[in-house]
């Protein structure tokens, strides 16, 4: 297959794109990304080095990118759309953004690849359209409503219907997945757990929004990129799936086994005020995608978080380095002062 990955310079993308290209040695991947902050160039250069002969990469933008000679010319026989904003606090700060990549950038991408032909169409979207479960309620399934509590989640949510209506309305053959909490190697340190991991390995104060008592659903990065192959290569036109590990642990429990796995005192955590409408649970029913597509996850949240930490620890030198990129001075200026004044949660 000739696959065109967009935001494949980013933490899932990249993994996908290495996945996909070691496990189909017949397989070209052009990735276009618009290297945005949270964005590894390092990454580009990475997966030029290991595929030369495969991979191609192109800087644009997914909401202004004309993307149809490109598809025409290397004959692109699916699109996997990677490329969002995907940050909630600063979802919250500038919404607007959000709209214009995640919504018109999805509209602008999956209009041309129409125009042009039979493209396949896989979009990558997040368990946050459902919303804030209930500590009681069941896993949140395909069909469930859509009920999303942040800019960033409404954006998402808003592309995902979106796409669902051009696949009925001009029977595109579009799908669509939902994940989890993803982690591992290579992710931005805005993300909890390699914020987490590199704030411990300097000592450093660990923020924890609220009581930490909110659950979320872990999936290591490696399986999720396995679920959305599988989409890929068997899914149907006009299906969402869900992809989940079945690992749900309280924010707080996640922290604490990091802290005890590196030997650091559960001292270095702090409370802050919580976030504005903070969902306190999600969780997903992966149960549609093992039983139609034959996906599992291979990965415990034990044997993913060892092998996190264990890639953090053997590359100082990156995540030092991206650290420091825009996000810290810009989390510090805006949210830290808007978001963070409500009085301390004591647990």
């Amino acid at each position: 297959m000739n696959i065109l990955v967009t935001g494949g310079a980013g933490f899932i993308g990249s993994h996908f794109i290495e996945s996909l290209l070691t496990t189909y040695p017949k397989d070209r991947v052009y990735n276009l990304d618009a290297l945005t902050y949270a964005a590894h160039p390092d990454t580009v250069e990475y997966l030029q080095k290991l595929f030369p002969d495969r991979y191609a990469f192109l800087r644009g933008d997914i909401a202004t990118v004309d993307i149809r000679s490109l598809l025409k010319e290397k004959k692109i026989d699916a699109i996997v759309n990677f490329a969002a904003e995907s940050h909630v606090d600063r979802s919250i700060l500038e919404p607007d953004a959000f709209v214009r990549t995640n919504v018109v950038g999805a509209e602008n991408l999956v209009r041309q690849a129409r125009e042009v032909g039979e493209i396949r169409f896989v979009h990558v979207s997040t368990d946050e359209v459902y919303g804030s479960l209930g500590k009681t309620d069941p896993k949140s399934i395909e069909s469930n409503h859509l009920d999303p509590n942040s800019p960033y989640a409404a954006s998402k949510a808003a592309a995902d219907l979106l796409l669902l209506a051009c696949a009925r309305t001009y029977n595109q053959d579009i799908s669509i997945t939902r994940c989890t909490n993803n982690y591992g190697p290579f992710q931005f340190p805005e993300k909890l757990l390699p914020l987490l991991i590199a704030n411990a390995l300097e000592n450093k104060s660990i923020p924890v929004y609220g009581d930490g008592m909110q659950v979320r659903d872990w999936i290591f990065v490696k399986d999720h990129c396995r679920g959305i192959d599988a989409v890929l290569r068997k899914g149907k036109a006009g299906e969402i799936y869900n992809i989940s590990a079945d690992e749900e642990k309280p924010n707080l429990e996640v922290i604490k086994t990091v802290l005890t796995l590196l030997g650091k005192p559960h001292s270095l955590i702090t409370h802050v005020g919580d976030r504005p409408a903070h969902d306190r649970r999600y969780g997903l029913d992966a149960t549609k995608i093992s039983r139609e597509l034959g996906w599992k996850p291979v990965y415990t949240f034990e044997q993913g978080i060892q092998a996190t930490i264990d890639w953090y620890l053997r590359n100082e030198t990156w995540w030092k380095k991206v650290r420091d990129k825009s996000y810290y001075k810009y989390y510090e200026e805006n949210y830290a002062k808007k978001f963070a004044k409500t009085p301390e949660v004591t647990v």
